[in-house]
């Protein structure tokens, strides 16, 4: 990690910029995967599992088999984990349901808005080295209780052409039973056109590697909606003097180790705390299974001092971090005064890890500074709100004489008439 010292506030936006990915090239590739799968359908989908995932897929759609034959795979313990993070993510965002009650504007005018789940969506499971089965909880709950219609998934094929049985059992078990053998940019293009096999969605949703994201980019702008853009997982830390330098580097390397391109920053007050942090990084890091890609990610990474921690709280929200962990004496006051962030964790015990898990909140977030203008997922992402008037006699000659100035000002005269000749009947 590079070690900044009191920077200068004319140097803060530079220091916010991500790691710049090499995408330049993606456009044409990605858009010629679009347009096969919507001329081929099917066909396209098994020559890039071919291509792509090295495996023959003799069936698309995951059979009821298979499905239950993954939860022979996982153990009594870990069925356990996943079920209490259910649990908690459910009943999380089960308080996410609104119901907004009609409002009288005036005598004779009522104004509502009703909550309406899309038909179908569909949601995108990477797989590969880290087989996100967590994201499905995370993207399938609160589908299921804003009562969407139907839930389709799609996920790429591993040895055999099998799906990882973690990601079927955890699909299982949120209800989900259309699942589909297909990952990339195809999957993208297979659930915004609909194959032969797997039917076009209203909006897709989930992370995926820099193909994937192309390719929601893409079918975007054809008119079909996705949850949000996103790039490399990142977490930013504030860390007074008081903070367990252990902790953090494990926080630092827990984010770290999802991606070369991730990016981790450490921010302080402490001088000492900093140089105690990057001892332990040096500590721990040998010690991880996927320590070759944290150690790239910490390449892209920076640890900052400042003079106070407002200023690193100022600093946070210029950034406006996915993951954004707290670990100071006066954590919950500083809490106050976040802007912009994906998720907070308060305190020294609020690894961010439990969010990523079980503590019940989402973890599909904004990245890359999108928290600036972008939510998390949660129920309202799968719904749309529709407004309602009800107007009578009395309620439009309440408003009409006001209707006609404005309209008249606007120079729509039809406006104008729409409330005359009711007001003359």
């Amino acid at each position: 990690m590079d070690r900044i010292l009191f920077p200068k506030r004319e140097s803060w936006e530079g220091l916010c910029k991500r790691p710049v990915l090499n995408v330049a090239n993606l456009d044409k590739p990605v858009e010629e995967i679009l347009l096969r799968v919507k001329s081929a359908g099917d066909k396209a989908l098994v020559e890039y599992a071919a291509l792509f995932d090295r495996v023959d897929i003799s069936a698309i759609k995951v059979t009821e088999r298979e499905l239950k034959e993954s939860a022979s795979s996982i153990s009594s313990e870990l069925k356990q984990a996943v079920e209490l993070a259910r649990k908690n993510i459910e009943k999380f965002h089960q308080q996410q349901v609104i119901f907004e009650k009609p409002v009288e504007t005036l005598p004779g005018i009522k104004c509502w808005r009703r909550s309406v789940p899309f038909d179908i969506v569909g949601l995108y499971i990477p797989g590969g080295s880290a087989p996100l089965f967590s994201t499905v909880l995370m993207l399938a709950i609160p589908a299921k209780i804003a009562g969407c219609g139907r839930v389709i998934l799609c996920t790429p094929p591993g040895t055999g052409g099998k799906v990882n049985p973690l990601i079927l059992y955890t699909a299982s078990l949120t209800g989900i039973k259309e699942i589909y053998k297909t990952g990339g940019a195809q999957a993208i293009a297979a659930m915004a056109y609909g194959t032969e096999t797997i039917p076009a969605v209203s909006k897709i949703f989930g992370p995926g590697n820099q193909y994937v994201m192309k390719a929601k980019e893409l079918v975007l702008a054809e008119g079909v909606a996705i949850d949000m853009p996103a790039g490399p997982s990142e977490v930013l830390i504030i860390a007074d003097g008081k903070a367990d330098p252990s902790y953090l580097a494990a926080d630092l390397l827990s984010q770290a180790e999802h991606g070369p391109d991730s990016q981790v920053v450490l921010l302080t007050n402490s001088m000492e705390l900093m140089t105690a942090v990057k001892r332990e990084l040096d500590d721990q890091l040998p010690k991880l299974p996927r320590k070759s890609i944290a150690g790239h990610a910490l390449l892209n990474s920076i640890s900052v001092l400042f003079r106070d921690l407002e200023e690193c709280m100022e600093f946070s929200n210029l950034y406006a971090p996915e993951h954004l962990i707290i670990n100071t004496v006066n954590a919950r006051s500083l809490a106050d005064n976040v802007i912009n962030a994906g998720s907070v964790f308060i305190g020294k015990y609020s690894c961010e890890s439990a969010g990523d898990y079980a503590s019940g909140t989402n973890h599909t977030l904004p990245t890359n500074g999108y928290a600036k203008a972008f939510s998390g997922i949660s129920v309202e992402s799968f719904i749309r709100k529709i407004s309602f008037q009800e107007l009578n006699r009395k309620g439009l000659e309440n408003i009409g004489p006001a209707i006609e100035l404005m309209a008249g000002a606007e120079n729509l005269a039809g406006h104008a008439n729409a409330v005359k000749v009711r007001l003359k009947s």
